[in-house]
């Protein structure tokens, strides 16, 4: 069985967790059947870097680049846990850090988010991004599916309080206010297509070339270095 203490300090990883597939297999994945073959996601995270989210937005051309090098580097993470536990004689498939599906508006393969958050790594806050105790929301995520029966976490609730730093200091007012404890419904909360607008001509300015814009994540109380 794997020692998820040792896969951190090998691949020099953040954040792990496991979490039961079962409370998620109602939400969206590509292709429907996903996780069809699967009972266990592995969610995995590297925290970038305080100096460049601190800087924003002056330093959002830095801050592109760390993303992509953020991404491979849990690519190749998550490839190399999905090739340990095949080693073992389990299923395993990488779910890449960050791919857009075309047709299936701004979303992936499955959410990080919602695997991370069920795994008990953190909660999902008004931001709608995941938030972890000791990172905040300032790391990205990759997940492994497997059949491998590692022992799950259990699902966090939010801890945001009445903070609304995130919701005020949106640069395009993408995000609103809510109750949700748990996971909430997309559409309720966030104007995805406001937030994707930004984020395009972000990456269509040759200094910046990404999707990236930061600005939720710096002004995350939880996660700043104190």
């Amino acid at each position: 069985m794997l020692n998820l203490e040792e896969i951190k300090e090998k691949l020099a990883i953040d954040v792990i967790g496991v979490a039961d597939l079962d409370p998620l297999r109602n939400y969206p994945t590509y292709p429907e059947n996903l996780l069809e073959r699967f009972t266990r996601g592995m969610v995995i995270g590297v925290r970038l870097n305080d100096a460049v989210f601190d800087g924003l937005p002056e330093s959002r051309s830095i801050y592109a680049r760390q993303y992509q090098i953020a991404n491979d580097r849990l690519d190749h993470a998550a490839f190399e846990i999905s090739r340990e536990i095949e080693k073992h004689g389990y299923k395993a498939m990488p779910i890449p850090a960050s791919r857009i599906i075309e047709g299936l508006h701004w979303r992936s393969y499955i959410s990080h988010k919602a695997i991370a958050r069920a795994a008990g790594v953190g909660w999902i806050g008004k931001n709608l991004l995941l938030v972890t105790k000791e990172h905040g929301p300032r790391i990205r995520m990759a997940s492994i599916l497997t059949d491998m029966p590692l022992e799950a976490g259990e699902p966090v609730k939010r801890r945001c309080g009445r903070c609304r730093e995130c919701i005020e200091n949106c640069i395009v007012g993408a995000l609103r206010d809510s109750e949700f404890e748990d996971y909430p419904e997309r559409e309720e909360v966030f104007d995805v297509d406001r937030c994707a607008g930004i984020l395009k001509e972000f990456a269509s300015d040759r200094n910046i070339g990404a999707m990236v814009c930061g600005i939720c994540i710096k002004v995350c109380p939880w996660g700043k270095r104190r």
